[in-house]
């Protein structure tokens, strides 16, 4: 099946603007199916951060000189990129981080050491990565709450019934990724936000895996924090964004202490600056959010549409061409699903696979993908994930499974 099938979408013409694409691994053309772990870098990302350490380079916000005004105005642009990107009614509303793990650890440690006490509840789905569990203990650890899973049946799809049941007055924040960073499955966020506000309820919703399909509107989805990576956004490591309403942000303690996040510092005690500096401790990583404000801009120069087109096209083949595959299985059926394929070959290891479908020139992730709970539902140590994106091929896929049939030859 060749790459021109989907009507209206030029997947070579995309493909040229990756240049990390066009190389050989292992003397093979590189087939790049990794991209739940990190997306790949147009060249206008990687042209945005050279034009900045080249031409701009400078602290923000406290320069009295050409190259930190000009650096201020991109960082501070970058983030209006990014409120208009997700329909934040405001910058002011949009905190850097490192990443969406560091800022569900601003969450539960903020929002969480300010609200939360014995007897209280967070609940949490089993479909979650590692980065939206182990915060929820730490802070439960510290505060007396319980952390509380809520079911997942064995498509990898949110046993709502039960979601319904374990919400109570008990619960005081529910946590749950918008797509699943192992099975791909998509949740029902708008539901279960509209759910856990009826018991009062706040909710944090993970992003990561969402944020690079389809547009995120957070007004609309009503969640009460919004979290997501830049890398996985195609924009640079390292940067993080952590949305959250207003109302929430100004009641929250600070999270980390130091220059930027203050207004006044005596001995005689400290005063903090206002939204969104308050979280903001030390100098940001000014060239990740000029990065991602470029990754977005790229994304945003797309017909999104036809590339979330192309991405479902890309599961649907690989899905096919899976069931043809003897001993293959594939884990995490649910009925609405991003680009992922997580599956386990009988009488393998994933890692074995993994280890030989790269002698061939196809990365894929293998291991349990921080999600160990899942997993440990599922009876497996692990599965083999292929993770598509708007540059992969309906031949990258034709290639995978090419190779994964040698590697059956081979190991079993």
């Amino acid at each position: 099946m060749k790459s021109t099938d989907q009507a209206g979408f030029d997947v070579e013409k995309v493909r040229a603007d990756f240049p990390i694409l066009n190389q050989q691994i292992n003397g093979h053309p590189l087939v790049y199916l990794d991209n739940a772990a990190t997306t790949q870098k147009p060249q206008a990302v990687i042209d945005a951060i050279v034009h900045y350490y080249t031409h701009d380079n400078s602290n923000v916000h406290r320069g009295a000189h050409t190259l930190s005004d000009r650096a201020t105005a991109r960082f501070e642009s970058a983030r209006k990129t990014v409120a208009d990107f997700i329909n934040a009614k405001s910058t002011g509303q949009i905190i850097w981080t490192r990443g969406a793990s560091e800022s569900i650890n601003l969450v539960a440690a903020s929002w969480g050491s300010a609200n939360l006490e014995a007897g209280d509840r967070i609940l949490v789905s089993a479909l979650e990565h590692h980065s939206n569990i182990v915060p929820w203990q730490m802070i439960a650890d510290k505060t007396g709450a319980t952390v509380v899973a809520v079911p997942v049946d064995a498509t990898g799809t949110i046993d709502m019934a039960a979601f319904s049941t374990l919400l109570d007055t008990r619960v005081k924040l529910v946590a749950f990724n918008q797509v699943s960073n192992a099975l791909g499955t998509i949740n029902p966020v708008e539901e279960m936000i509209r759910l856990a506000h009826a018991v009062g309820a706040k909710v944090l919703v993970d992003g990561a895996q969402a944020i690079a399909h389809w547009p995120v509107d957070v007004q609309a989805m009503n969640c009460d924090f919004y979290v997501f990576s830049g890398h996985k956004l195609f924009g640079p490591t390292g940067i993080g964004v952590l949305y959250g309403r207003r109302e929430l942000l100004e009641q929250m303690p600070p999270y980390q202490g130091g220059g930027e996040m203050i207004e006044t510092v005596s001995f005689d005690g400290t005063t903090y600056n206002q939204l969104p500096y308050k979280f903001e401790a030390g100098t940001p990583d000014i060239a990740g959010a000029i990065g991602l404000a470029a990754a977005i801009d790229y994304l945003n120069s797309q017909d999104r549409a036809a590339l979330s087109a192309h991405e479902d096209a890309l599961l649907a083949y690989a899905t096919q061409k899976a069931a043809t595959v003897p001993g293959l299985k594939i884990v995490g059926t649910a009925a609405c699903k991003a680009a992922v394929l997580g599956f386990v070959i009988e009488g393998t290891h994933p890692s074995d696979i993994g280890m030989l479908l790269d002698q061939q020139g196809i990365a894929v992730r293998t291991g349990h993908h921080c999600a160990q709970p899942i997993m440990q539902q599922y009876g497996i140590p692990g599965t083999v994930r292929a993770s598509f994106s708007f540059y992969n091929t309906f031949d990258d896929i034709d290639r995978l499974f090419v190779a994964l049939e040698k590697v059956r030859q081979m190991l079993l």
